[in-house]
């Protein structure tokens, strides 16, 4: 369960971001369109990928190869490639609530993994179930504090543009 839902599930994830920029710049320019400020694509990537960590559909995924299939082809076309289109269309705000909600997220899943006294996936024994849970909670915590640190010492759209310039070294001018 530790491996499906913060190995596999990310890698997949990656490879959808990775399509990015082998897309035609038509199909970006189409997308562009209804993607506003990113805001649409983050959506898509966050209902997805509310999708894929119910237990029922980790479960279905290991007993079903169809399912199986699905998951490999929906997690980088629906979470993924909207996700690698939508973040550099974000702003500051939709960036900070989107990461705000994906920290709350791994803290209320691993929550709710941690203190559940049975199994939730049927496939997964109960002591996975609970180290994914401890995992989750530290992630959400470094996540956390990433954030706060970015805030507080740097900028969140980018690190190279938050050290200040450079002094010019050009002494001809």
């Amino acid at each position: 369960m530790t491996a499906h839902m913060l190995v596999q599930i990310p890698l997949l994830v990656v490879v959808g971001w990775l399509l990015v920029p082998v897309l035609p710049a038509r199909v970006a320019a189409t997308t562009a369109y209804w993607n506003h400020r990113g805001i649409t694509g983050l959506v898509l990537a966050t209902l997805a990928g509310a999708f894929w960590m119910l237990p029922r559909a980790l479960d279905a995924a290991i007993t079903d190869p169809l399912v199986d299939a699905a998951k490999y082809l929906s997690i980088p076309v629906l979470i993924g490639l909207p996700f690698g289109l939508s973040w550099p269309r974000a702003g500051f705000i939709v960036r900070g609530v989107f990461l705000l909600e994906f920290i709350a997220t791994f803290f209320r899943l691993g929550w709710l993994y941690l203190i559940w006294p049975d199994r939730l996936c049927n496939n997964y024994l109960l002591g996975d179930q609970q180290r994914l849970g401890h995992y989750m909670v530290l992630i959400g915590a470094a996540l956390f504090f990433w954030v706060a640190g970015t805030l507080l010492w740097g900028r969140m759209d980018s690190f190279t543009q938050a050290r200040p310039p450079s002094p010019r070294t050009d002494a001809g001018t």
